[in-house]
């Protein structure tokens, strides 16, 4: 290994320090916790933010005039700020919270594409795209007439630039795609895209999901009208997700869902909304998840992603190398731009098989469609192993990974 390897090896052990579940012994075994574009780990800011909300502010938000409502409201918009200032949206009014990345699709879906779609019209996606970027927008189809155009993939995982041109047309309402495919690591060359969208007036949402833990985002330099994302995939807490919007199209969107806090008067003749973002915000909002997502985003800050890049990237070469030396490995998705995610398949061996294997000796791997079952369908797999990576990882682990991968093997032969 390379010297400058050793000092990123040495950098990632420090940060394991920050993450109190990676001394856990599945099996009697060291964790090797691989599933991470399924879920990220917790450092301890962002567990102890959550607990620190319920023991000294627990309150409802926005609606009280008593000390622990100012608090606890006082930390939930800061949350907000804090979620604007990562990504670079203009204003803070643009950052709507949510359960997560499904959700925040579908309030677009239904509140932003579906009164603008007529019969005939299109919504052009890709072939990557995981289920919750294909049927909000299937749904609305239905509803409405409009129609999907799809953009293909080549042999390696890389998307189509030329055909999805030719496929943005008069009738396309709205292109919405991944920043990052989850299945296959592929990251999309999201700026090109987004401008030749623009240059026929056309919107675009990205599902940036698989790509706010491993790379800067700044929404008004890629200059997207959309933007999801999931705290939990970020080392942040579950049941909490953003949706950026430019405020010319949430001005313009009714609400998704009606009740407390996204009104400002209600009778029985008529209901006056509130203003950005709480017209969005219908009901008592995960607070605590708020507060631990903002924990979570500083404590990527004290890292930097200067230093989460160089050594994620280095681990994804490392193990892409080491997986294409084992008989009978193949990756899937090999595209030329690759975020950490590594997908395979091991012949004569169903992926399930694989996973549950590479479970007994403590390996936490992903193994199925991974909610992009066109995407495997592309590639003629029912499943592939997915390890996928954070900060955290280190070459043992990968290490790790192969030596399970060829006792798998083993036990198959025998």
């Amino acid at each position: 290994m390379k010297r400058i390897d050793l000092e990123r090896e040495d950098l990632v052990r420090v940060w394991r320090r920050d993450f109190p579940i990676l001394d856990t012994r599945p099996n009697g075994k060291p964790l090797v916790y691989l599933d991470n574009a399924a879920t990220t780990q917790k450092p301890y800011g962002v567990i102890e933010a959550e607990s620190d909300y319920y023991r000294n502010m627990n309150s409802n938000v926005h609606r009280g005039v008593h000390w622990l409502a100012e608090q606890a409201t006082g930390a939930y918009e800061r949350s907000r700020a804090t979620v604007a200032k990562f990504i670079h949206a203009a204003h803070t009014s643009e950052i709507v919270f949510v359960r997560g990345t499904t959700e925040a699709i579908n309030l677009v879906a239904h509140s932003f594409a579906r009164p603008r779609l007529q019969p005939g019209d299109e919504i052009v996606l890709t072939t990557l795209e995981h289920h919750s970027n294909i049927v909000p927008w299937q749904l609305v189809c239905e509803q409405t007439g409009a129609v999907l155009k799809v953009v293909p993939v080549d042999d390696t995982g890389t998307l189509d630039v030329q055909a999805y041109e030719r496929l943005l047309g008069r009738r396309t309402k709205l292109v919405a795609l991944a920043h990052v495919s989850n299945a296959l690591g592929t990251v999309n060359p999201v700026r090109t895209l987004i401008a030749m969208a623009h240059d026929r007036g056309i919107p675009v949402l990205l599902d940036g999901a698989q790509a706010v833990a491993h790379m800067s985002v700044d929404v008004l330099e890629l200059d997207c009208d959309f933007y999801a994302f999931s705290g939990h995939k970020l080392y942040g807490p579950t049941g909490i997700g953003v949706l950026y919007g430019k405020t010319q199209w949430l001005d313009a969107m009714p609400p998704w869902q009606g009740g407390g806090d996204m009104i400002r008067t209600v009778s029985f003749d008529k209901t006056t909304y509130n203003e950005l973002p709480w017209k969005f915000e219908a009901g008592t909002p995960n607070i605590a998840g708020a507060i631990g997502l903002a924990a979570a985003i500083d404590y990527l800050g004290t890292v930097g992603f200067g230093a989460i890049e160089a050594c994620e990237h280095a681990l994804l070469e490392y193990a892409a190398a080491e997986l294409q030396r084992i008989d009978g490995v193949t990756l899937i998705g090999t595209a030329a731009s690759k975020s950490g995610i590594l997908s395979f398949v091991v012949d004569g061996i169903h992926a399930h098989d694989v996973g549950s294997i590479l479970s007994d000796g403590g390996i936490a791997v992903r193994a199925g469609h991974h909610c992009a079952m066109p995407a495997m369908a592309r590639f003629n797999v029912p499943a592939t192993v997915r390890a996928s990576l954070a900060l955290y990882n280190t070459h043992e682990e990968i290490d790790a990974l192969v030596n399970g991968l060829a006792y798998a093997k083993e036990l198959f032969r025998s």
